[in-house]
């Protein structure tokens, strides 16, 4: 069977801070998975398969992590796949209580961290009701969630209306779903099958999803459900349930910190954690890999329609003031230095820009150390990664005169509604639906949408890269380069190769000169 908590009860056993950071940021990259996987609109058998790699990728810890915290007389005692169910059991439970007090402290952290949590524990416990009936009766027990089983006489009043409920999937033994859309829901059960399955009866008011779906039969006030269908019954549960949890932890935030002062840097910065592909520079050779699509003082202009509406703000707004402050410049210097600017010609376009208000030499003095920090040539010496949106979006929010920030979130609907028309950002309906995604605060599905509006039938061309479109400004900078260059046939693939449509070309000029030869 597998392994499902409710989480109802925090763990009591000892983890070292490297385990605890690294048991959060584990789990963390699954929840952003399914965050990513919900942005790109991935859904059915393919969410499925994607959500279970990450899973399979992030969440099995060693078994070196499991006996560290008990004696070796009592793990001597049990085999590998017994101590390996341990060490994944309790990674699972510390990761969820360690993200759910990191995810406390505000509202939206709250909002994000309930969605992706109830998501995932809706696919496992789908899973486990697919496995087998027993099993999930077994996780009805042990989590104390009791549900009334109808008599095998209360059964038979009613078994004509039952054999008209869909119980089970595709004939793959798969319960139904709206989250992933995989299953047909309207397959009716056989006699035999009615006969062999426990039925619950549940006030119609816990049964409203499934009622609105047609997939219980209700009577007098209750509704009848089967087995397999207790799924959305038990997730609303356990998203009430978090909901309440989140809630509690959110008034004790501020005194965890203070009594336990080793891990409150991480439960306070672990919302910013980036978790996804560095952006660093170091492995940028341009897009392309042969340098044909290097960023530079020179070319940037032609570049700048490619950039997600953050980033392209932040340079309309330097061409607009010469000049950016603070938070501005690292936002945007760090965007260019991930998108393959070299530091020289980094510090060539910021002084072109600068110098139209001020003199060389108060550039030079006040301005050009900060970029070349930003690339680890001063100071420490660290070569500094580019913001992804989680920390942009959660970040020092813009003030009069500044250039940084999510236009998603900071600006407000009139003004977003308004670069939107003026750079024609899709037709009317497309502003329409960005602008009720940012309402709905949904960030990175806006910017999400204004991508795939601005590249239609991006996702059917294989050379593009969509990881991170949405969730960071670099992945929406490369796969828009990618898109252009496909599209303008500038013989790239996504991995520095020439095109089909370039090599025919050039097979057909070969033709063409053998025959003028011949």
């Amino acid at each position: 069977a597998l392994d499902l908590s409710f989480y109802a009860e925090p763990p009591n056993y000892e983890l070292s801070l490297d385990e605890f950071e690294e048991f959060a940021l584990a789990r963390l990259k699954v929840l952003r998975t399914i965050e990513e996987l919900r942005t790109r609109n991935v859904t059915g058998i393919e969410f499925r398969k994607q959500l279970q790699k990450a899973i399979e990728e992030n969440l099995k810890p060693s078994l070196t992590s499991s006996s560290s915290s008990s004696s070796s007389s009592t793990t001597s005692k049990h085999k590998p796949k017994q101590m390996a169910q341990q060490a994944k059991k309790k990674q699972d439970i510390a990761s969820h209580f360690i993200l759910r007090a990191a995810y406390c402290k505000t509202e939206d952290l709250r909002r994000w961290f309930m969605t992706q949590e109830t998501t995932l524990f809706k696919y496992q416990l789908e899973k486990l009701a697919e496995s087998s009936s027993s099993s999930l009766h077994h996780f009805l027990l042990q989590n104390d969630l009791h549900f009334e089983a109808i008599t095998e006489e209360e059964k038979n009043k009613i078994k004509p209306f039952l054999l008209l409920i869909p119980m089970a999937g595709n004939g793959s033994g798969s319960q139904s779903s709206t989250t992933y859309n995989t299953y047909n829901d309207y397959k009716v059960p056989s006699l035999n099958e009615v006969s062999t399955t426990t039925y619950f009866k549940i006030h119609f008011s816990e049964a409203s999803d499934l009622i609105a779906k047609r997939q219980c039969y209700v009577s007098k006030g209750y509704a009848y459900v089967p087995m397999p269908k207790l799924v959305s019954i038990i997730t609303a549960k356990f998203r009430i349930h978090l909901s309440k949890s989140l809630a509690k932890a959110s008034r004790v935030f501020n005194q965890v910190n203070e009594e336990y002062p080793p891990i409150a840097p991480l439960l306070q910065n672990m919302n910013s954690q980036y978790t996804g592909k560095d952006y660093n520079g170091q492995d940028q050779n341009g897009i392309g890999g042969n340098g044909t699509y290097d960023l530079t003082a020179n070319n940037i202009e032609s570049f700048v329609p490619s950039m997600p509406l953050c980033m392209m703000q932040s340079h309309n707004g330097l061409k607009q003031d010469s000049k950016l402050r603070h938070h501005g410049r690292l936002q945007y210097g760090l965007f260019l230095k991930g998108s393959g600017m070299n530091m020289e010609e980094s510090l060539i376009f910021f002084q072109q820009q600068f110098t139209k208000i001020m003199s060389g030499e108060k550039f030079q003095k006040e301005y050009s150390y900060n970029i070349r920090h930003m690339y680890g040539k001063e100071g420490k010496r660290t070569s500094y990664s580019a913001y992804n949106c989680q920390k942009i979006i959660m970040g020092t929010p813009p003030n009069t005169g500044d250039h940084h920030g999510c236009p998603y979130k900071h600006y407000d609907r009139d003004h977003l509604a308004s670069v939107l028309s003026k750079l024609k950002i899709g037709s009317a309906i497309d502003r329409a639906e960005i602008l009720n995604l940012k309402q709905g605060r949904h960030f990175n599905l806006a910017c999400q949408k204004h991508f795939d509006v601005m590249h239609p039938n991006a996702k059917s061309v294989k050379a593009i890269d969509l990881t991170g479109v949405g969730h960071h400004p670099n992945a929406w900078y490369r796969a828009s380069v990618a898109y252009n260059a496909v599209k303008n046939n500038h013989g790239y693939d996504g991995d520095g190769k020439k095109s089909s449509s370039e090599e025919q070309q050039q097979e057909q000029g070969k033709t063409e000169e053998m025959k003028t030869d011949a």
